[in-house]
């Protein structure tokens, strides 16, 4: 398997240097030159693992032997909590829930994340390279990174998360893990803003130079395809000719993996995107137009963003793979902060996926909603999908995906139930544990210059 980038359509490279690099040279985003096929009946009646492995081996092209991979995944999931891995919970007559916070922090970033441990530490046995790992978090890949690369040889870890603007279990999760590979960086702005500083990074020459720089966020290919996994398994628990989802996004990466699951061969009927007050992918799914406004802090902070990283990828396809013309429009916005869409690009993005912006009020009233009516205590992002689950009537299956375990967002909980969720054991004692940070003001040289000084 051979790929290219956003920004350079005739770039062939591949999976193992696509792994490592996360973002291409170019600033572009990696894709596939082509979409492998599944037959999806082939996988009925098999376990996660072996999904799994038919799901993610096409897109490694034999870089690695698949008797390996089998080994990577099975180790990924064996500390996952539920028999399942991602259990299927139906809430009404075609109505399902996709539970994906069965991993050791509790959200669905685990799924991609302890895939991508295992993978780098399989490769990495082969070589003494010293990698750097760099990303930014808007709440949950920060602490599903850093429970995935705790410990490991060779890889330092440096997380960057918006000072004070995610939850308290959030940041804990993250800064309470003290091994010595391990950097949390608190950056005095959003997370827009953390975002902004991991590209200029990536493409900055010194510290290309002086680190072997590799990106953790859902840039990062292998994340995708690990996420792609779950949305054939949950219709694989499902006797339907085709299904629907309803996926709670900010930086486009979930809802993009189940694009890949259509493109591979998956009876996708509709996609529905769901945001919260930062609803700047329903703002283009909607009327075409992108524009960055400012970020509001909301009950779900992991979708508390207005750059979204990955609809690169989708602007790709809906320009014909024409990498010129994507570099004209990502250079345009990174300019003038908007861009508005023609209308032939913004009815192929129509085609394909459906958008609602979901707001503070309606999002807590969903979880007091489905905890009275379906004894479900849903946490806040996903209860911005379950507020278009409860109100839409299909005659097929759909499914909305359950992001976070509600005991990670108290306060939205309480306020919401006038209940305290109940921690799991993974979440016993966080409050009493040390913490581990660095606040740093938002500026690329400064955090550059902490890096560089601590690997």
């Amino acid at each position: 398997m051979e790929y290219l980038s956003t920004r350079n359509n005739q770039l062939r490279e591949t999976f193992t240097n696509i792994l490592f690099q996360g973002l291409s040279k170019d600033g572009g985003l990696f894709l596939p030159s082509s979409w492998p096929s599944i037959n999806v009946n082939t996988l009925r009646d098999k376990p996660y693992e072996e999904v799994a492995l038919h799901i993610i081996n096409p897109f490694i092209g034999g870089e690695i032997t698949e008797e390996n991979l089998y080994e990577i995944i099975s180790s990924t999931y064996k500390n996952f909590t539920h028999p399942q891995i991602a259990p299927l919970v139906k809430i009404t007559n075609n109505k399902y829930i996709l539970e994906l916070f069965y991993g050791p922090t509790l959200a669905f970033k685990d799924y991609a994340l302890q895939f991508l441990g295992n993978f780098f530490s399989h490769v990495m046995k082969e070589s003494d390279k010293k990698i750097t790992v760099l990303g930014a978090t808007s709440g949950d890949t920060g602490s599903a990174a850093i429970d995935a690369f705790k410990g490991k040889n060779n890889i330092n870890v440096f997380i960057l998360h918006p000072h004070n603007k995610i939850s308290k279990v959030q940041r804990r999760q993250m800064t309470t893990v003290l091994n010595d590979n391990i950097f949390n960086i608190a950056v005095e702005g959003t997370f827009d803003d953390c975002q902004k500083i991991v590209k200029d990074l990536f493409v900055d020459e010194e510290t290309q130079n002086k680190t072997s720089l590799t990106a953790v966020n859902s840039i990062n290919w292998a994340r995708l395809i690990a996420q792609t996994v779950y949305y054939f398994w949950a219709y694989l628990q499902l006797e339907e000719q085709q299904v629907s989802f309803i996926v709670p996004s900010g930086n486009f990466g979930n809802i993009f993996s189940a694009r890949i699951a259509k493109h591979m061969g998956l009876p996708i009927k509709q996609l529905h995107v769901v945001t919260n007050q930062n609803d700047i992918l329903h703002q283009i799914i909607s009327s075409g137009n992108m524009i960055r406004n400012m970020v509001e802090q909301t009950y779900s902070p992991s979708m508390d963003i207005q750059v979204s990283s990955n609809f690169e990828r989708q602007i790709f396809e809906s320009v014909k793979n024409n990498s010129d013309e994507v570099k004209r429009i990502m250079q345009d916005f990174k300019i003038n902060h908007k861009y508005s869409f023609n209308s032939n690009i913004l009815q192929h993005i129509q085609n394909i996926y459906h958008s609602t912006a979901v707001s503070n009020e309606t999002t807590l009233e969903t979880i007091k909603i489905f905890k009275q009516k379906f004894n479900y205590l849903a946490d806040p992002h996903t209860a911005t999908g379950l507020s278009v689950l409860h109100n839409i009537h299909l005659d097929h299956a759909i499914v909305s995906l359950a992001c976070a375990h509600p005991s990670k967002f108290g306060d939205a909980i309480k306020k919401a139930t006038d209940e305290e969720p109940i921690f799991p054991k993974e979440l016993e004692n966080i409050f009493d544990k040390e913490e581990k940070m660095s606040i740093l003001p938002n500026n690329s040289d400064d955090i550059k210059s902490f890096i560089l000084n601590n690997i």
